[in-house]
């Protein structure tokens, strides 16, 4: 009777044991679980937090990228109007000085500002192209681009013209048009309602009325 009682309360011990160990097994895997759900959600804020500031930089290095493309080694001038800005090449004041010069030969010095000034306003203008090159060229715009060339050589006195109308001197009082009402051919320039006229050497200088 003895040896069985022994071998119940041996038989006991060994099964509570068992019991206990699985307790601890699984209390070892509950906290390994957490641990690792922890680790990854600090892992995935680590991981956002990378991408988020891997965006930034993206997007500050495309800004500094747009900045270069606007104003780079090429900028030698940079014309304000309002809160517009229009940065200026040497080819924008070679292609400027040409039309002053062939524009207002034997014009007063203030006329030969009033064409560079005119190429200005017209550039600033949503109702024309928004770049020097191609208000110069645009079709039928000046009468002395002839297949798309200016024959003129600018002298000193043109080239001071362009500089100073990108300094922001404009006598015209902002005109986008000019013509000389004795030599012009075109029916338009003669019969078109203007506004804000200004007269200067041989040329007129106006807005079309609206």
């Amino acid at each position: 009777m003895k040896k069985i009682y022994s071998l119940f309360i041996i038989n006991l011990m060994l099964y509570l044991s068992v019991i206990n160990n699985k307790v601890a097994y699984a209390e070892v895997l509950s906290n390994n679980f957490h641990t690792n759900l922890i680790s990854r959600h600090e892992s995935n804020e680590t991981y956002l937090n990378n991408i988020n500031i891997e965006t930034q930089c993206n997007a500050q290095l495309n800004n500094n990228t747009i900045n270069k493309n606007i104003l780079d080694e090429s900028t030698v001038e940079v014309f304000s109007y309002n809160t517009k800005k229009l940065y200026i090449t040497e080819n924008d004041i070679e292609l400027m000085a040409k039309l002053v010069y062939a524009e207002s030969i034997g014009e007063p010095y203030d006329g030969k500002v009033a064409v560079a000034s005119v190429v200005l306003n017209r550039v600033m203008s949503p109702n024309f192209p928004n770049s020097i090159r191609e208000v110069i060229f645009q079709k039928n715009a000046f009468s002395c681009v002839k297949n798309g060339k200016i024959k003129a050589n600018p002298n000193q006195t043109c080239y001071n013209a362009v500089y100073d109308a990108i300094k922001g001197y404009d006598p015209t009082n902002e005109a986008l048009f000019f013509y000389n009402p004795s030599t012009a051919t075109c029916a338009w320039m003669h019969q078109t309602q203007k506004q804000d006229t200004k007269t200067i050497g041989h040329h007129t200088f106006f807005k079309i009325k609206s």
